[in-house]
Order: C-alpha cells, then structure tokens, then sequence
C-alpha cells in the first residue's frame, strides 16, 4: 500500500463559473429573504427507466448548484479572500463538496485513518480502523482514542479499554457527528457507543474484514454490512464507499448505488411523484447525461481535477439541492415538509491540500497537468 500524496495548490487555476450569477445578499438576512433563481426549466421530458419525467425548475438548480459549488471549493483550494461565490444561498448556508470525498471527514479518513504516513497495514486493520472511524465519524472522537489507546488495531482491540475511553470522551460533549443519525444496535449494552463497540467487535469476529476484501462489486459489499443490526440501507451504502476508498478495494463507484432520505427528497423535487421507485436509474441518468445539461446551461464544470460526477456524487447532490431549493423554491414542495436550511455556512480557517484515493490517480496524473497548464 503506498503512501497519499497531496494534490498541489491550484495556484492560477482558472474555473469560470459561467454566466450564471446572483445578487449578493448579506448572510445575516432571514431565509425568505434570499433571491431565487430564476424559475427556468427544461421544458422537454426526459425518459428514464421507461417513464416519461417533466423536469421542474429544480433540475436546471441541480446542475447550477453543482457548478457554484465546485468553484466556491476551488476558489478556497486556490487562497481567494471570502466569499468565494457571488450566489447569496452558498454565502449564507452550509452545503458540503459536491464530490463527497472532498468534504473534510472524508479528508482526515484518508490521511489518518486508511493512508496514515506512509504505514503499510493489515488489510484487517484497515476495515477494522474504517469502520471504527464511521461508527462514530467525528475527527475528535478519533483522535480521543489514539491519545487514550495508541495506534487503533484490530489485534490490539480490547473491548473494555475501548469502551472506558468512549465513556470518558462521552462526559465532555458530544462523541457522534451531526452528519447523520446513529441508531443505537441492541447488542446488551446501556450506552449506545458501547452497543456501536460491540457492532464493531462482531462485524470483525465474524470475519467481516476478510469478506470485504474478497468482494467483487460494491453491491456484495453493501449486503455484507446490511446484514448487521442497525445498519440500515443509508448507513451500509455510506460505509460501503467509505471502505471502497481503501487498498483493499477497486470497485468503480458507478457499480452500485442507494438513494438515502435526503436524495429521495431532492429526486421528487426535480421530478415530482413519477420518479417514485426508480430513484437509482435517476441517480444513473444524471451521471450518464451530465455533460450535455451542464452544456445547454452554459456551465463551466471540470469536475474534480478531471474526475466527472460518480453515482454516489450524484446522489449526494440530490441531498443538497434539496436544502438548496428549500430557500430557492419554497414553493416546490419534497416528501420530508422541511423548509428551512439549518447550517449556516461558517467555514474554518484554512484549506488543506486534498488527497485521494491512489489509485483514482488524481493527486499525481490529472491535477499537476491541469494546474501546469494553467499557470
């Protein structure tokens, strides 16, 4: 296993964001108060799976949103002073990276837990450190351990040792992320990190980390984790990724794919109750057909360093352009009711140079090309 090399700094990397702008509005201003896109359309249906699909404004904002957004990451990549984007939405609300692998979790789950300095470990170890990081999914949480434990193997796991240090984090604020919902297993245990211990030490016992790197497609994978209590559709398609970002693994992110809550919310959103049931083929369709929609809107989308959007991208978008559309189109309605944006957008100091996976050959091939190019 070799070690992750940083993608450089962009430097003068240039990302046009297209003609397509906003107003500036102060972030202060309540959320009614944000000026809506203009409400256009694309006024041909689409076919997918068989079923004729009348796209509302919604479908044009998914493919605007994904453009704005990237160049807001890529304008932080290369240094620019705040705000990075003229659209009044991002300037005021938190949305994460339009490539999951750029947000930050999965940023330290790269660099310190699967591709940490260089190490060379047991493909053991590293499904069992994967899935102990996304138990929990918090970078404090994470580094609690290692102060407390050391360095976090397989071999050297002792459930008591664990569990005391869990319950000494858990007494100084919160051990889970916020990103999603945790459901506690029932495996006998009072506290619920000590139920998510006991997940972890019978996912391994059952040989859980040899299965996963004799799996042949992401789909096995996702059936392996399904298995396990509390682990629902959205949790073992989210770990499944997690673990395909990992040596042990070479599955194309284009193999397999689940609408969670969130994206189901966006898809009824583009495309209303006629896309019920055949979600996925509508996560595939926006992936197959990317290019021409970000061509008939004028939009300048690279991807990341090359890369275009992937299924699990897509489905992640649907998510965010359902939070989006809930200040840009109150009026069009999903399937959760929600129409506020929680998150404001507060962004922490300083950008770090991602890194990726080595094998998708991003940090050494596709990014110095382009930003050498571009100096």
């Amino acid at each position: 296993m070799s070690g992750l090399e940083p993608v450089p700094r962009l430097g003068s990397l240039s990302t046009g964001a297209g003609a397509d702008t906003l107003r500036p509005i102060a972030t202060s201003a309540p959320q009614q108060a944000f000026a809506a896109p203009p409400e256009v359309s694309l006024s041909e249906p689409v076919v997918i799976a068989g079923r004729r699909l009348l796209p509302s404004a919604v479908f044009d904002t998914y493919w605007r949103f994904a453009a704005r957004r990237q160049d807001l990451y890529l304008a932080r990549l290369r240094d620019e002073p705040a705000p990075w984007t003229t659209d009044p939405i991002l300037r005021g609300f938190r949305f994460t990276n339009v490539f999951r692998v750029a947000d930050r979790v999965s940023q330290y789950l790269l660099s310190r837990v699967i591709y940490r300095d260089g190490a060379v470990d047991p493909d053991e170890d590293v499904i069992f450190r994967i899935l102990l990081f996304k138990l929990f999914n918090k970078i404090s949480t994470w580094e609690h351990l290692e102060s407390s434990l050391g360095e976090l193997h397989w071999k050297g796991f002792d459930y008591d040792h664990y569990a005391a240090a869990l319950d000494r984090a858990a007494e100084r604020g919160p051990i889970y992320s916020a990103a999603y919902v945790m459901p506690p297993p029932k495996l006998g245990e009072k506290k619920k990190h000590r139920n998510h211990l006991r997940l972890l030490e019978l996912m391994m016992r059952d040989g859980l980390g040899a299965a996963v790197g004799e799996a042949r497609s992401l789909d096995e994978i996702y059936r392996m984790l399904a298995s396990y209590p509390s682990m629902g559709p959205f949790l073992a398609y989210q770990f499944t990724v997690d673990l395909n970002y990992s040596p042990v693994l070479d599955c194309s992110e284009n193999d397999f794919v689940v609408a969670g809550p969130g994206a189901r919310d966006g898809i009824h959103k583009c495309f209303g109750a006629d896309a019920r049931g055949i979600e996925g083929d509508v996560i595939r369709y926006m992936v197959e057909h990317q290019q021409e929609h970000f061509d008939r809107l004028g939009l300048d989308f690279d991807g990341l360093f090359g890369r275009p959007l992937h299924w699990i991208d897509a489905q992640n978008l649907f998510c965010e352009v359902d939070k989006y559309s809930r200040v840009a189109h109150p009026m069009i309605e999903g399937l959760s009711g929600r129409t506020r944006i929680k998150q404001r957008f507060s962004p922490l100091p300083g950008l770090p140079d991602p890194v990726f996976p080595p094998k998708w050959n991003l940090h050494r091939d596709r990014a110095r090309d382009r930003v050498a190019a571009a100096a």
